[in-house]
């Protein structure tokens, strides 16, 4: 076995490959020309500098995983290597405690303005009327996200007293109660926190969710901390509110621009700035080598798959198959993703038809990873053990014979504390992922761009009221599909819009402010 570090490891790293006898370990500087030298490679780890495209794994035809020592696999091209039959793994939740225990440190350091202290007894001054600070007992933690990093923080929090408030969508009410979190929508998160902390992946609903408007739903003097990423926050405005005092304080380690040139957060006294350190400490640069050493020596010996960012390896025939219901599976359950409102307590996950035969593990791990896609990082091959690591049941059912007319047939249902939301859909003319049935109305539509979900009383002038508002906001219609109930005597009717361009907050109020109409969403696939 040969495996080949093309960036510089800890030397823990390399001592879990050299305990395996017969294995041939070639370091970083030992590399003189990457292609060539992974022409007979099984293995091969990376950092970020590495770019390992197509050309690279095609240089190396024995090659069978790729280890990122680290989480971002920005430089991996994943596709190529899931063609290629290459497992891609990362090393989520190594740093976890990294971050966490930085983010105690700044919310510590906003409470007892420890940065100015540093710097005026530096400049000989003895300051200690002015720098009186507060306790973080007895005050209220706001979490958004209550991934690995958010719930190592809310542990630590609790043994400084603080109440611990938290929102994720995609942990269940059992993880939350266990970690004494208590969970509550994102207006209540943002109303009741003395201090927020940011622990969310940059999705379109997260991006800029810290904005002019939610700043100011906040306490006056809140303050907030974000170790996440940058985009989180629309800084202008945040800028504005720490000016204003509406924010009291906040501790920055990510920007949308890094490093950041010029920003809006300079000179403030009311600021702490970090250059994105938060996972850099000894302990975890080594925590991660060590995982992806131990995870990659696991599959190339037993052939377990931990911490996969692609699909496992597949015959050329299988991928042609499955990979269309794989996607069909992720964009359902992203599609239902964006529609439950409560704590996600199980995912059903129905085959009807061919697809029951074959490997549905890799269709419901498509599912489960759409389902929590807005969640933290979650992928088609850690996504079963992310849904049972947040308490969320699984349930599959499979029938050979589908029902409704389509050769293969998808269903997933949602269940949480608020009810329950289904969906079922197919693959029409071999690649095109279709909706076929919303919460038991029958409706045929992509699944694709921009969507706008409208339930709507059946009657006269609704479809003519929507396409008017649209049209009023320049939004061209791509696709509009409509159902009605028949099992319904209230008469309900349901409409999914295929949308060119954005769809602003203005436009959905108008489109709420149509009597008829009882519920409006938004989705983005």
């Amino acid at each position: 076995m040969k495996i080949v570090l093309a960036e510089k490891v800890s030397p823990a790293t390399l001592a879990v490959f050299a305990a395996e006898p017969g294995w041939k370990i070639v370091t970083h500087d030992q590399v003189k020309d990457l292609h060539a030298e992974v022409a007979d490679a099984d293995g091969l780890v990376v950092r970020s500098a590495v770019q390992v495209d197509d050309a690279l794994m095609a240089a190396a035809p024995k090659l069978r995983v790729v280890g990122r020592a680290g989480v971002g696999v920005d430089n991996v091209d994943a596709e190529a290597a899931t063609r290629r039959g290459i497992v891609v793994m990362n090393t989520p939740g190594a740093n976890a405690v990294a971050v966490a225990e930085l983010t105690l440190a700044l919310m510590i350091g906003l409470a007892r303005n420890l940065p100015r202290a540093n710097a005026t007894m530096h400049a000989g001054k003895w300051e200690k009327k002015s720098l009186q600070g507060v306790e973080l007992r007895g005050k209220t933690l706001g979490v958004l996200g209550l991934g690995r990093i958010g719930l190592e923080v809310a542990r630590r929090a609790r043994s400084f007293g603080m109440e611990i408030i938290g929102h994720d969508p995609f942990v269940s009410a059992a993880v939350a109660r266990e970690n004494a979190v208590r969970l509550v929508s994102t207006e209540d998160l943002f109303r009741e926190a003395d201090y927020l902390t940011l622990h969310v992946g940059l999705t379109p609903q997260t991006h800029g969710i810290i904005n002019e408007t939610t700043l100011a739903t906040m306490k006056k003097g809140v303050r907030i901390i974000n170790c996440a990423r940058g985009e989180l926050i629309v800084e202008a405005a945040l800028a504005d509110a720490l000016k204003s005092g509406q924010v009291g304080g906040a501790a920055l380690d990510v920007f949308v621009t890094e490093p950041p040139k010029e920003s809006p957060f300079f000179g403030l006294d009311n600021v702490i700035l970090t250059p994105h350190i938060a996972g850099s400490t000894a302990e975890a640069q080594e925590a991660v080598g060590i995982q992806i050493a131990k995870q990659m020596r696991e599959y190339l010996k037993l052939g377990v798959v931990q911490n996969a960012v692609n699909l496992p390896s597949l015959t050329h025939e299988e991928y042609l198959e499955l990979s269309p219901y794989m996607t069909l599976g992720e964009k359902l359950g992203a599609f239902l993703g964006q529609f439950s409102t409560g704590s996600i307590e199980s995912i059903e996950i129905s085959y009807n038809g061919r697809i029951a035969e074959g490997k549905t593990d890799l269709i419901r791990n498509a599912a489960i990873a759409g389902v929590l896609g807005h969640s933290e990082q979650v992928n088609r091959i850690n996504a079963a053990s992310v849904a049972e690591e947040r308490g969320i049941r699984l349930h599959e059912q499979k029938k050979e014979n589908a029902a409704g007319g389509s050769g293969n047939v998808l269903k997933i249902a949602l269940h949480s504390a608020s009810g329950k939301v289904s969906a079922s859909g197919t693959v029409l003319h071999g690649n095109s992922a279709r909706l076929l049935n919303l919460d038991g109305i029958d409706i045929e539509a992509p699944l694709e761009g921009m969507l706008l979900s409208l339930r709507n009383l059946d009657v006269p002038g609704v479809i003519g009221r929507v396409g008017t508002i649209l049209g009023d906001h320049q939004i061209n219609i791509g696709n509009f599909a409509l159902g009605r109930s028949d099992r319904d005597h209230h008469g309900t009717a349901l409409a999914v819009i295929q949308v060119d361009g954005a769809v602003t907050e203005q436009v959905l109020q108008a489109l709420r402010g149509v009597e008829a109409i009882t519920e409006v969403r938004l989705v983005t696939l």
